[in-house]
């Protein structure tokens, strides 16, 4: 059986987000440092980028749930 291809990432490190990332892939585990250039399996690297946009699309949806509650209080 082949090796994964490995893939070279950096998770940004912010005021908000210092914490190390927790993956798990295939009964594997990762800990990944923010901050840090790393070599992960493609894998890994893809799970990561769906967690960054499913973030995306669930923000997106509570902004729009919220809009129809702002504009209540606004009447008021």
């Amino acid at each position: 059986m082949a090796a994964p291809k490995k893939v070279k990432i950096k998770l940004p490190l912010t005021r908000t987000e210092r914490d190390d990332v927790f993956v798990g892939l295939n009964g594997k585990t990762y800990l990944i440092k923010r901050g840090v250039e790393v070599e992960v399996p493609e894998g890994v690297a893809k799970i990561l980028e769906r967690k960054e946009k499913m973030l995306s699309i669930a923000m997106e949806f509570e902004a729009q749930a919220a809009a129809p509650l702002e504009d209540l209080a606004k009447q008021k």
